[in-house]
């Protein structure tokens, strides 16, 4: 029989709690000592973000509004703005609306965020390598 209250709940630690080290007696066998977090190699940028970065330079290139490619793309004003600012994954048909409302083809608006891609590999690692990729100027690429 339990000496406990009836409404007192019995709590069983998960992990066992360290004591201060005591003089005498049997030695307690060795925690293990707690890693120093490691500095994390720096993240890749995620493709969301590249694209929202390509629409958004193209869209004030042009010196368009957010209202203005979101009418032409047949979009929410909101849902392009999340779509540039990386907070939303765009489907292959939105983004190719969102490119066409810019005057690019989805190629033209992948192309140039495999090259953002690009460069931030090369400017991580430090190497000097020429792949060929699409550059941009901060021209429009519409014919």
């Amino acid at each position: 029989m339990s000496k406990r209250a009836p409404n007192e709940a019995r709590v069983i630690p998960l992990r066992p709690q360290t004591a201060p080290p005591r003089t005498g007696g049997p030695a307690r066998p060795a925690q293990p000592q707690e890693r120093a977090p490691r500095p994390s190699a720096p993240r890749e940028p995620l493709w969301r973000d590249l694209v929202g970065d390509v629409l958004r330079r193209e869209r004030l290139a042009q010196e368009r509004t957010l209202k203005d490619v979101a009418e032409s793309a047949r979009i929410s004003m909101p849902y392009l703005s999340e779509l540039e600012r990386g907070r939303k994954e765009a489907s292959s048909e939105v983004l190719a609306a969102a490119a066409q409302a810019l005057g690019l083809g989805l190629a033209d608006l992948l192309s140039l965020a495999q090259g953002e891609l690009a460069q931030h590999t090369r400017s991580r690692s430090g190497r000097g390598r020429t792949a060929p990729t699409a550059q941009h100027d901060g021209l429009c690429l519409a014919a």
